[in-house]
């Protein structure tokens, strides 16, 4: 049986309150995930990404083909030892295949996207020899710095296609872990609201993502400050809501996607490199949505 958006959203909100309940809570950043990096007061932190998206299996006679490759830029300032700032800044490359009544074009935007600004919170932390658990909400708000009104030869893009939305959207969440010398689990679960611009809105957008990871090098811990070698699965659930165009619901936009990404994360000191290749377990789509095939995700985090 299909599931419903909005079955989704009650499912995610009793995932989120059993973890909670059990204190499953997070340190460090997983690969696929910006929010629980852990900052002392006046560290800095700069993350990069690469994320290469390709879409494909269009039920539709367009045959649309769409490859996206994202660079989202993190920057993360302790402001106090339990209040970090967060900042988020994406250059994007879209290009989509699509046959047309004139023959088979390819269209193409490259930018700026849409830029995140956040604060998280450590609440609650608890810390003992080996072993470290933490409860940190964090709010904030994607800001309308990419393009939306982009256009080529064959016209204005779609929306979907843009670099940007166009609107100012809040959003809000919880990050949790629990870590030892040896694994660590993480959860981290938000809603993001969007807005209408230029009479068209996205759906909203509930989250839930659950990653854990094991140390597999060196197997045991001696003096000094070692480098670790983790092996890593991570859990996405995505609940998106319909598109809005002038007021009506797009039949063809939002459902549920279930993604599992295995990968692996090298760190040291200063620095940690991560690989994870999401692949798709459940795609609930409404209509002709798109469907993605598979999302590679590399990550590089520098601590200044």
């Amino acid at each position: 049986m299909a599931m419903t958006y909005e079955k989704a959203r009650v499912w995610t909100a009793l995932a989120v309150v059993a973890l909670t309940i059990a204190a499953v809570v997070p340190a460090r950043a997983q690969i696929t995930t910006n929010t629980a990096l852990p900052v002392g007061k006046g560290e800095a932190i700069i993350r990069l990404q690469t994320k290469v998206i390709r879409s494909t299996g269009d039920p539709m006679p367009t045959d649309r083909d769409l490859r996206v490759t994202a660079f989202p830029l993190v920057g993360v300032y302790g402001a106090t030892g339990r209040l970090a700032l967060f900042g988020v800044f994406p250059i994007l490359d879209k290009n989509m295949e699509v046959t047309t009544p004139s023959g088979r074009i390819t269209r193409n935007t490259t930018g700026v996207g849409d830029a995140r600004l956040f604060a998280r919170y450590t609440l609650f932390q608890h810390n003992r020899r080996g072993l470290t658990v933490r409860l940190a909400p964090f709010a904030g708000i994607e800001l309308p710095t990419g393009t939306d009104d982009a256009r080529d030869a064959a016209g204005p893009l779609p929306r979907p296609f843009q670099l940007g939305s166009g609107s100012w959207d809040p959003f809000v969440g919880v990050v949790l872990t629990r870590q030892s010398f040896a694994w660590q689990v993480d959860v981290s679960a938000s809603y993001k609201r969007n807005t209408e611009a230029g009479g068209f809105r996205f759906g909203d957008e509930a989250r839930l993502d659950v990653a854990a990871k094991v140390r597999v090098l060196p197997r045991r811990l001696g003096p000094g400050l070692p480098r670790f070698l983790y092996v890593a699965l991570e859990s996405n659930l995505i609940g998106l809501g319909k598109n809005e165009l002038g007021g009506a619901d797009d039949p063809n936009s939002g459902g549920v996607t279930w993604r599992l990404a295995p990968g692996l994360q090298y760190a040291t000191r200063r620095v940690i490199l991560g690989a994870a290749l999401q692949l798709p377990v459940v795609q609930d789509l409404n209509g002709a949505a798109l469907e993605n095939d598979a999302i590679l995700t590399l990550s590089v985090r520098f601590s200044l």
